[in-house]
């Protein structure tokens, strides 16, 4: 299989791109893997030194850059997206065209090249806010805010070029990732890097927002089965389990770096904060037998450690 990545510089596509070319999906044999990445700050060709891959910087709402790049892949894994919810809100015309038009671009293509899997990756923010139970995949969308409204267009563009052209499109929606290598504008990664610096730390509203947390080794491997496995047409919510307010996740931050609550800043709501968020995630283990592996506990502690030992990796981010 011939593997086109969009976004693949970028924190998540990077994970996948190195663990596949690695061996480390059973259920996938590709023969070669080609990234395309446009990369603004969020994309970093140092998250994939070292790799044999073929690297091509181009935007994926450029027609011409996607018809050229797209020629001779069997499959696309859609990464790409501005992602930043706050970013979002100052600039959602920015949002708007990579997420909506970037998307329409790319199926085009696909679509005269006869692809024979077009995975589109997307986030548990299209559903809005839930404030008991947990979404599964014949929830309606309901985002509130232009990065989320973006992701639910681009969701429902792709599922449409499948009903219409039938091309083979599956789309994923996951909730929050942590890891190593995500920019420090995320919630995990700046406030680590924050108290590393002796800097305080900004807590939105009263804390009591509530997000499911996912390792990205895990949302990849996820990504994966559905690649490999799962049904065209449909929606596979890749959720990690962990339920945390951001007042119980800044408690862990604090305590994994050795600071007070003291270095703890209350800044104003964000506008139109979804209030919690929350995947059932029953049908991916179902059929493709798919669970979160990363111990919460385990996994974020590693984290902490890989963004102190990797100074030189973020410092020149920040």
């Amino acid at each position: 299989m011939r593997v086109l990545v969009t976004g693949g510089a970028g924190f998540i596509g990077s994970h996948f791109v190195r663990t596949l070319l690695t061996r480390g999906y059973p259920g996938l044999t590709v023969s070669d893997v080609t990234v395309l990445d446009k990369l603004t700050y969020a994309g970093n060709r140092a998250n994939l030194a070292g790799l044999d891959v073929r690297f091509v910087t181009g935007d994926v709402a450029d027609v011409a850059r996607v018809e050229q790049v797209l020629a001779g892949h069997d499959a696309v894994v859609h990464f790409a997206a501005e992602s930043h919810v706050d970013r979002s809100i100052r600039e959602s015309a920015v949002v708007t065209r990579t997420n909506v038009l970037g998307t329409q671009v790319l199926l085009d293509a696909a679509y005269r090249h006869q692809v024979t899997r077009f995975l589109h990756v997307s986030t548990d923010e299209v559903y809005g806010s839930i404030a008991v139970g947990s979404w599964d995949e014949r929830s309606p969308v309901d985002p509130r805010s232009p990065y989320s409204a973006s992701k639910a267009g681009s969701d429902l563009l792709a599922l449409a070029y499948h009903r219409t052209h039938d091309l083979p499109v599956l789309v994923t929606r996951c909730s929050n990732n942590y890891g190593p290598y995500q920019h420090p504008e995320k919630l995990i990664p700046r406030f680590v890097t924050n108290l590393l610096d002796g800097l305080p730390v900004p807590l939105y509203g009263d804390g009591g927002n509530v997000r499911e947390w996912l390792h990205v080794d895990d949302h990849c491997a996820g990504v994966a089965a559905v690649l490999a496995g799962g049904r065209p047409g449909e929606v596979y919510h890749v959720g990690g389990g962990t339920e945390l307010t951001n007042r119980e996740l800044t408690g862990l931050l604090l305590a994994a770096c050795d600071a007070g609550w003291d270095r703890v800043e209350a800044v104003p709501d964000r506008k139109g904060h979804d209030r919690r968020y929350a995947l059932d995630s029953t049908k991916i283990g179902t059929e493709l037998g798919w669970r979160p592996r990363v111990d919460f506990t385990a996994g974020l502690a590693e984290t902490v450690r890989w963004y102190r030992d990797n100074r030189t990796w973020w410092e020149p981010l920040r």
